[in-house]
C-alpha cells in the first residue's frame, strides 16, 4: 500500500523559498542582470536548446542577458504557470516583443519583427539557488 506523500513544513518553506528566487529572477534579468546574478549557483549553466545556446559561467550567462534584452522592445509578459518542487521550478509565460537588434542569437526571425514567444523555464535549484537553467522557446510572428 503507498502512502501519499504529504509535503511537511520543510518541503514547503523550500518550495516558497525556490519560487522566491525564480520571481526575483523573472522580475529583474531584463532591467537589471547584474542584480540576479547572486541568485544562481557559481557553476551555473544556462541552455536555450532551440537556439542552440549553452552559457556555463556567471560572466557569460549575464553578457547573454545584457545582448538580447537590450535587443528587444515592446516586451509585455504574460505569466501562464509556476509551480515548485523541492529542486525545480517551473514557470511558463508568454512575452511579446519586437526584436530591435543583433543581440538575440539564433532568433528565428529577423530584426524589426513584432513576435510572440511562448517561453517555459525548467530551473533547476540546489541550495536555495538556480544551478541550471533550460529554456524551452516557441516564437510566433506577429502582425505589425
Amino acid at each position: 500500500m503507498n502512502a501519499m506523500h504529504h509535503p511537511s513544513a520543510v518541503d514547503q518553506g523550500l518550495r516558497a523559498h525556490n519560487l522566491s528566487v525564480v520571481d526575483r529572477h523573472m522580475r529583474n534579468e531584463a532591467i537589471d542582470p547584474d542584480s540576479v546574478m547572486s541568485l544562481y549557483t557559481d557553476d551555473a549553466v544556462l541552455e536555450i536548446p532551440a537556439r542552440g545556446l549553452r552559457f556555463d559561467t556567471l560572466a557569460a550567462i549575464r553578457d547573454n542577458y545584457v545582448r538580447m534584452f537590450a535587443s528587444m522592445s515592446e516586451v509585455a509578459i504574460h505569466p501562464m504557470d509556476r509551480f515548485a518542487t523541492d529542486d525545480r521550478v517551473v514557470d511558463e509565460c508568454m512575452v511579446t516583443l519586437r526584436i530591435v537588434g543583433d543581440g538575440v542569437t539564433g532568433a528565428p526571425l529577423p530584426i524589426g519583427t513584432r513576435a510572440e514567444l511562448r517561453l517555459l523555464h525548467v530551473f533547476h535549484m540546489r541550495d536555495g539557488r538556480i544551478a541550471r537553467e533550460e529554456v524551452f522557446e516557441a516564437w510566433r510572428r506577429l502582425e505589425g
